[in-house]
C-alpha cells in the first residue's frame, strides 16, 4: 500500500513538471506568461504590449469570435505598431460608428489556421519565396522569409516584422508583429 502511494505521488510529480514544462516553452510576451491552455483573448489580456490591440477586439465585438474553438493564427500588433499608425487613427477607428472598419482592419489579422512559424516558411519556401496567406477578413499578406525571420506584406506594401512568432494558444497560434497590418481601403 505504501509503495502504491509513493508511486502515484512520484507520478503525480512528474505530470505536474511536465506540464510546467510545455507551458515554459511558449515565449513571453509583453511581460506575462503565455499558456497553450487559454485562448487567444485570455492570454492577450495578460500582455502589456497588447492593450490597444485588446480594447480594438472589444470595440469590435470580437471577443467571442476568438475566444471561439477555432483553429485561429493572429498576426498581433503591438501598442507601438498601433501608435505608428497617423495621429488619432486608433481613437476615430475605436469610435461605435467605425466598427466595420475597425473589424475589417483586425480580421485582416487572423487567419483560419494553426499556422506556426515552420509551416509558414515551408509554404514560402515552396512557393518560391513568398506566400500569400489570405484572412478570414478578405485581405491576402504576403509572407516572405529572410535569415530565419518571417515578414508579412499587407495590401498596400507596408512590411511587418513577426518579432514573437509561435505563442501556442488552446485555439491557436500568436505571432507577434511590429506593424498594423492595413487592408487596401
Amino acid at each position: 500500500m505504501m509503495k502504491s502511494a509513493l508511486r502515484l505521488s512520484v507520478l503525480a510529480a512528474a505530470v505536474s513538471a511536465f506540464a510546467l514544462a510545455a507551458q515554459a516553452k511558449n515565449p513571453m510576451v509583453g511581460g506575462a506568461a503565455m499558456y497553450p491552455t487559454k485562448n487567444i483573448v485570455e492570454n492577450a489580456v495578460n500582455s502589456k504590449d497588447h492593450t490597444t490591440l485588446v480594447a480594438a477586439v472589444k470595440a469590435a465585438g470580437l471577443v467571442s469570435t476568438l475566444e471561439g474553438k477555432g483553429p485561429f493564427t493572429v498576426f498581433a500588433p503591438t501598442n507601438e505598431a498601433f501608435a505608428a499608425l497617423p495621429a488619432g487613427t486608433v481613437d476615430t477607428l475605436l469610435k461605435p460608428e467605425n466598427k466595420a472598419t475597425l473589424t475589417k482592419i483586425l480580421t485582416c489579422h487572423v487567419v483560419a489556421a494553426d499556422a506556426m512559424s515552420k509551416a509558414v516558411a515551408k509554404m514560402i519556401k515552396d512557393d518560391g519565396g513568398e506566400h500569400d496567406i489570405k484572412t478570414i477578413g478578405g485581405c491576402v499578406l504576403k509572407a516572405k522569409e529572410s535569415m530565419g525571420k518571417i515578414t508579412l506584406t499587407d495590401e498596400n506594401g507596408d512590411v511587418a516584422d513577426v518579432t514573437i512568432a509561435d505563442v501556442k494558444q488552446s485555439n491557436g497560434v500568436i505571432h507577434v508583429v511590429d506593424k498594423v497590418l492595413l487592408p487596401k481601403m
